[in-house]
Parts: C-alpha cells; sequence; structure tokens
C-alpha cells in the first residue's frame, strides 16, 4: 500500500491518506511486505526489465522495493505523494543515489526517460476514478523511453469470492490486525478498513481504492500507445489463470 493518489473531489486535488503515523508504522503494521521471499522476486523481476537502464516507481513510498533495486544498480526515481513516506525512505541508509519527487504520481513528470515504470502492491487502485488511473498510464507513457515498459502488481477485484447479497469480505484476521474490504460494485470503490492492537490501544486506517480488471487495464495501456507484452499471477511467473487473485502486468510502448 504505498503512498500515492487517492480520493478525487471536484477540484481534482489528490487526498493523501499515508501520513505521518502511517509513514513511521508502515513497516511493523505490514511486515509480511519487507520478507525476502516476498522482495527478492519483484526485485529480480524489475531489474531484469530494467537491464541498464532507470527504472521509474510511482508511490516509491519507503523505498522497499526502490531501494534493494538501486543496491543492484538500477537508477531509481520515486514520485509519492506523502512527504512522510518520503522522510521515511529518505533515513534508511544507502538512499543517496534514489532521487525522489513529492507529487501525484497519475500527472508528474521528473525529467528524462526511463527503461522502467512500475507500480507494485495494489497502488494503482490508490486512484479512484478511471479518468485518474488512465492518466497514469498517459504519464508513464511520455516518461518511458521506446521499448519501454510499464509493470503493475495489483489483485484481481474480489467480487466473485463474495457471498451472494454480501458486500463485506475479511482479508485479514489475527489477533494483531483485523482487516475488511468493503465493495460497492456499481462504482468499482473499495474502502479498506483496518484494526491493529498496538502496545493495548487500538488503532484504525481506511482508504478508498478503486477495482480494476485487468482488461480494463489493457485498454488504459492501448489508449496511451502500449500493449501488453505478459501477464502472470505473480513475481515468479506463474501462469495467470481465473482462479489467480493477483497479477503483474507488463505493458510496452513501441520501440
Amino acid at each position: 500500500m504505498a503512498a500515492a493518489g487517492g480520493l478525487w473531489d471536484a477540484a481534482p486535488v489528490p487526498r493523501n491518506y499515508f501520513g505521518e503515523r502511517i509513514a513511521k508504522s508502515y513497516q511493523a503494521k505490514w511486515p509480511e511486505l519487507f520478507e525476502p521471499g516476498v522482495v527478492d522476486p519483484a526485485v529480480r523481476f524489475l531489474a531484469r526489465l530494467a537491464g541498464t537502464g532507470a527504472a521509474l516507481e510511482l508511490g516509491v513510498g519507503t523505498g522497499r522495493l526502490a531501494i534493494p533495486l538501486s543496491r543492484r544498480g538500477v537508477r531509481v526515481h520515486g514520485i509519492d505523494l506523502s512527504p512522510d513516506m518520503v522522510a521515511e525512505l529518505r533515513a534508511s541508509p544507502g538512499t543517496g543515489d534514489i532521487g525522489v519527487t513529492v507529487g501525484d504520481f497519475a500527472t508528474t513528470r521528473v525529467g528524462g526517460t526511463f527503461r522502467l515504470a512500475y507500480l507494485v502492491r495494489n497502488t494503482i487502485m490508490n486512484l479512484t476514478t478511471q479518468d485518474a488511473q488512465v492518466a497514469c498510464f498517459q504519464n508513464v507513457a511520455a516518461q518511458l523511453e521506446a521499448g519501454g515498459c510499464f509493470v503493475i502488481e495489483v489483485g484481481v477485484p474480489g467480487l466473485q469470492r463474495l457471498p451472494a447479497g454480501e458486500t463485506v469480505r475479511a482479508f485479514a484476521v489475527t489477533p494483531e490486525h483485523l482487516g475488511f474490504e468493503e465493495y460497492d460494485a456499481a462504482t468499482q470503490i473499495a474502502f479498506s478498513h483496518h484494526y491493529w492492537v498496538v502496545d493495548g490501544q487500538l488503532e484504525t486506517f481506511s482508504a478508498p481504492f478503486r477495482s480494476v480488471w485487468p482488461s480494463e487495464l489493457d485498454l488504459m495501456a492501448r489508449l496511451a500507445g502500449m500493449s501488453l507484452r505478459e501477464r502472470w499471477s505473480d513475481w515468479s511467473r506463474a501462469p495467470f489463470t481465473s482462479d489467480s487473485t493477483t497479477h503483474v502486468s507488463v505493458w510496452e510502448k513501441p520501440a
């Protein structure tokens, strides 16, 4: 859940849901995301696509992937809406070579071109309108070099796993963390509700996300002049099937 985008109001100013409280406790709240078994396959996948070129991470957050990718020799620049998440990245050692721009990744441009752009862990859903998601693809296409790739890791909308007539599904149930997804099928908006017990105190976090189907993302890519190159269930390249709950998709800008 990297910091980026947000709920668009009439002004179209995105809302930052990832302030200081979440930024400082991000790794503690989602420790599973920092496990080598989760990070390493993603970094290998991205490094292979970047090659000797530069990479642009949209929603760079605290640098969970940007830092190990940079350590592999890939030049990384990140965009993030949250100054607090960026501050946590900068507090990590060895991040001086990672460029960061604070801004909305649907519209922010950083100058230059990149061999690779990527969005991970459902961050495309932080843009809560179809127009904003389309703008993101167009923004990426404008910053990719010819033959460059755009990678998104995102969940397949979980509507098929909802019992008939219900709108809420639990996705985390432990003594320390409860998580529930609340779906509105008509608008494709899902609210994620989190409840943690920290030092005997209850902490909560809720934010909206726009669910998006793989075929819808493919159309957004086509509108931006890109085409689907490959799609997998995960970073280890397991086949994508009708039973997949997530996908890692790669779109390519024409050479």
